[in-house]
């Protein structure tokens, strides 16, 4: 069943065009990823689905419900974690997980959020005093003590080091994995690859393209390279009349093979033919990264959150 649905919406701060007839849904269950340069539009299209700003135009479905006119209702079912959250420095843990609570008619036992999020031990923690880390797996758990059954999660492992992210990464597929719905926002390729099922790329506030990671990627490029050595001699026309093959380059004793198709067992099944041996055989594997270039034209951006702009 369908969790979001997002139709042709369109937002306008004075002269400048924000989100331009976006759309996309997403299923009960997924991880959905929403990629985009800064000012694509990310942030004020999941701000319009959580019902904090009103769209000039189009339609948005939270569970069936309109995040406008039934406000009351999706707060109760959709949890939040925006970019940037604070919270006073004295308040601890467990004070601030059980007066979330108090805002919601069915929220879980904040006390078993504590578990789930390795928060257990730091209940009695002042807020100033938590790492990073924990300070973002307490916000994930304020997005979820309300029982939602969709959770935006914007851009939740900015600022981490390469461990907490990882540690992050295992909680949301645990939290996906007990029924949440998830949309999640962020510059990191390498994330949206290892936790989307399927993504959403926005650049200048249209979607240029949805499909699964290896979708993109797939229709990004479809070129692929393998590179080798070789000590045996090898006549080059063994490889460029494979029919796979559109180039083959040499420098230093080094091969670039490139192609398309069945180009890895294109070559190795040449080399085998020609009794040549290949060393140090790779293959150039295209990534997230590379489509996010081939869809908006620029590189991702990785910048902390007092660089960034807004969306």
């Amino acid at each position: 069943m369908t969790a979001l649905e997002v139709r042709n919406l369109h937002k306008r701060y004075g002269t400048h065009v924000a989100i331009d007839d976006v759309s996309f849904t997403v299923e009960e269950g997924e991880i959905f990823g929403i990629i985009g340069p800064n000012g694509a539009g990310k942030t004020t299209t999941v701000e319009s689905i959580a019902g904090l700003r009103t769209p000039d135009s189009g339609s948005i479905s939270v569970l069936g419900l309109d995040p406008i006119k039934d406000r009351a209702e999706v707060r109760e079912r959709l949890g939040v974690q925006l970019q940037e959250s604070s919270f006073p420095d004295a308040i601890k843990v467990a004070e601030a997980l059980e007066l979330y609570s108090s805002f919601y008619r069915d929220a879980v036992d904040w006390r078993e959020l504590l578990d789930l999020l390795g928060l257990a031990d730091k209940r009695n923690t002042q807020y100033k005093a938590l790492s990073g880390g924990q300070k973002q797996r307490l916000s994930i758990a304020l997005a979820l003590v309300g029982n939602p059954k969709v959770a935006i999660l914007d851009e939740l492992t900015t600022g981490l080091d390469p461990q907490a992210r990882r540690d992050t990464w295992s909680l949301i597929e645990r939290v996906r994995d007990t029924g949440v719905t998830i949309l999640l926002v962020t510059h990191f390729m390498d994330e949206a690859e290892r936790l989307s099922d399927r993504i959403a790329v926005i650049d200048g506030g249209r979607v240029a393209a949805v499909d699964t990671p290896a979708g993109l990627i797939a229709r990004a490029s479809a070129v692929q390279q393998v590179r080798f050595r070789v000590r045996e001699p090898l006549d080059r026309s063994v490889l460029t009349e494979l029919s796979d093959v559109t180039g083959v380059e040499i420098t230093e004793g080094r091969w670039l093979v490139t192609g398309s198709g069945q180009l890895l067992s294109s070559v190795a099944g040449a080399l085998a033919r020609a009794q040549v041996v290949a060393e140090d055989l790779r293959v150039d594997q295209r990534n997230l990264e590379d489509a996010f270039v081939a869809f908006t034209g620029r590189a991702p951006e990785s910048k902390e959150p007092s660089e960034r702009k807004a969306d």
